[in-house]
């Protein structure tokens, strides 16, 4: 079976980058439903046309076979910033950088930086407690894996404004706007900040930089390649930094909102945290599954069979790992929030070679964060007359939740 031979009920009008989908209310995941129940794999028009995987098991199998399924282009949309490093690279090319970068992400590594995030969420939540509310978007979920990352980088915490404004362009384009506007402004948003890139890597080489930070340390370290023992090229170092900052801001952001989202409204589980902070490992992992933030992109390399259509040499797909944590076929009261669900085998981070490297460190903040938001801010609750506002992308998340609770010290 073609595209051309696909019954009607396989093409469906659904476009990630339509803002309607969480706007003025978040329907994403009950149209991720509609779709996983027409099948496993069904076809939009929207972006020239590609596939849409919908339910686990051809999700996994597409995440599990970087041969048949090419990370590249990962994006419908042309990003403006041409290959992300390592994410749109397949194995063999991918696997050398990968190994360059796991050890600077071990769990170890992560777990050593605990006592600073934990220091980073006290005082974020200090500068709101007493009041009794808060925009948590930016004053917590924006600010805590940017405060976090940019000093894991060795970046100035004053250019965070800048790291925001241009991933968003990044991620979102111009809402609003046209397809050329948004692909300008992408391009624009792009070049700002490789120069800003080209300015971090001209002082760590010429030795301006002495530091011990983790930007240092991907520059200086010689790498295994393909082509013999090198350090990594200025372009290089820019695309690989451009996916680390979106991936470390935006995705940890997200999941920071919908956590809090889920809990308010199963006032029941949010108690259980609070009586019991031993069960936030495990809550952490539902927050992760029930809600997940990245849809992922994917081109075939060869014609193949997937969930009982062809797919051509050269099509394009994208995989709902939303979806896939919500499949009745995997996990029991799929859309019901359980802090003790086990076992909990989500995709939020993927899967195959391509799988989250940063998925350590977003673990820890998601962690230290439920902590002491539930042991600061207990009775935590939305404000009904001002709803949280969502936004759909390939990269999912919320863009501002207002917040109410008991004010305390």
């Amino acid at each position: 079976m073609t595209t051309t031979q696909l019954p009607d009920k396989l093409i469906v009008d659904f476009d990630v980058y339509d803002q309607t989908l969480a706007m003025p209310e978040d329907v994403f995941q009950e149209r991720a439903a509609a779709l996983r129940a027409i099948g496993p794999v069904v076809y939009s028009t929207a972006h020239g046309g590609h596939w849409i995987v919908t339910r686990y098991e051809e999700i996994h199998q597409v995440l599990r076979d970087p041969e048949t399924f090419s990370s590249y282009p990962n994006n419908l949309v042309n990003a403006g910033q041409g290959k992300f490093i390592p994410i749109e690279l397949d194995p063999p090319e991918h696997t050398f950088y990968r190994q360059a970068l796991q050890p600077l992400f071990s769990p170890k590594r992560m777990k050593e930086l605990e006592p600073q995030i934990r220091d980073v969420v006290n005082e974020l939540i200090d500068d709101f407690a007493a009041r009794g509310e808060a925009e948590f978007i930016s004053e917590f979920a924006h600010e805590l894996p940017t405060r976090v990352f940019l000093a894991l980088m060795g970046w100035p915490l004053e250019d965070a404004e800048m790291f925001t404004k241009t991933t968003d362009v990044a991620l979102q384009g111009i809402p609003g706007g046209t397809e050329e506007e948004s692909a300008k402004a992408r391009e624009d948003a792009a070049n700002q900040i490789f120069g800003y890139f080209g300015a971090i890597v001209a002082a760590v080489r010429s030795g301006e930089n002495t530091s011990d930070s983790l930007t240092a340390q991907i520059i200086n370290t010689p790498i295994e390649m393909e082509d013999g023992v090198r350090l990594l090229t200025d372009e290089e170092l820019y695309r690989m930094f451009f996916l680390l900052l979106i991936a470390g801001l935006h995705t940890v952001q997200g999941s920071l909102a919908w956590g809090i989202i889920h809990l308010a409204n199963n006032p029941g589980q949010r108690q259980e945290i609070v009586d019991d902070p031993d069960t936030i490992p495990a809550a952490v992992e539902e927050i992760l599954r029930i809600e997940a933030a990245v849809i992922a992109g994917r081109r075939a390399t060869r014609d193949v069979e997937l969930g009982g259509v062809t797919i051509a040499e050269g099509d394009q797909l994208i995989v709902l790992l939303c979806s896939a944590n919500r499949d009745g076929g995997e996990f029991e009261d799929p859309d019901e929030l359980r802090i003790d669900r086990s076992p909990n085998r989500h995709l939020s981070f993927g899967a195959g070679p391509h799988r989250c490297i940063g998925s350590h460190l977003a673990r820890i903040e998601l962690k230290l964060a439920m902590e002491e938001i539930h042991r600061r801010l207990p009775d935590y609750r939305l404000v009904p007359e001002d709803p949280p506002i969502l936004h759909a992308t390939q990269v999912r998340g919320c863009i501002r939740l207002p917040i109410a609770f008991t004010p305390s010290s």
